[in-house]
């Protein structure tokens, strides 16, 4: 077989092996990718209730992040996400009894830099007043956020906020792990549902 001028073996086999470790390199990185997005493609389980609350809320973990936000979280290393109806978790349990909130679902994130909780619920239409006036003493600063009262405490690696107006209550209760603006986006997107 005679060889066609200009054509060098060893060059031919180096771009070879370079094309195909290029080619294995893309497949790798395009895996987390395939498996989030075939996530989305597989409809949620409906939760108990769910039909009542979505009139009026997110309902379901998943309706509190968008797209960025959701795979920023389930990619932090050690990521794993549980969803219940437990109460909320906050220092302030006094002021979480007196409300008593109807927990429509509690989303809980544990990580290897921490856990987040965070609580969605139906209120009085009043709680955001009655947070504003009860949580300060509790070492919470409270501030008017439109239609709704937000109040947070910082306590080392603890970051909680709460906010409630107009029926809804978001509380979120952070240990170690503070993505973000994380309980403000979870808040504006749980009022946004109304």
């Amino acid at each position: 077989m005679s060889r066609i001028g200009g054509r060098n073996v060893v060059f031919a086999w180096v771009v070879g092996v370079l094309c195909t470790a290029v080619i294995v390199t893309l497949g790798i990185l395009t895996v987390p990718l395939v498996t989030s997005g075939l996530g989305m493609l597989s409809p949620a389980p409906a939760e108990s209730g769910s039909t009542d609350a979505a009139a009026d809320g997110p309902a379901q973990c998943r309706d509190l992040y968008t797209e960025p936000m959701w795979a920023a979280l389930q990619y932090t290393p050690g990521a794993e996400i549980a969803s219940s109806t437990d109460q909320p978790v906050s220092t302030a349990a006094e002021f979480v009894q007196a409300l008593a909130p109807q927990v429509r679902f509690t989303c809980t994130w544990t990580s290897d830099s921490g856990t987040i909780s965070t609580t969605v619920a139906s209120v009085g239409t009043d709680a955001g007043s009655i947070a504003a006036s009860a949580l300060p003493p509790a070492g919470f600063s409270c501030t008017d956020n439109g239609d709704r009262v937000r109040c947070s405490r910082a306590d080392g690696e603890l970051i909680e906020t709460i906010e409630a107006g107009a029926g809804i209550w978001v509380s979120t209760s952070q240990t170690g792990w503070h993505p973000e603006r994380y309980a403000g986006r979870v808040a504006d997107a749980a009022f946004a549902e109304r």
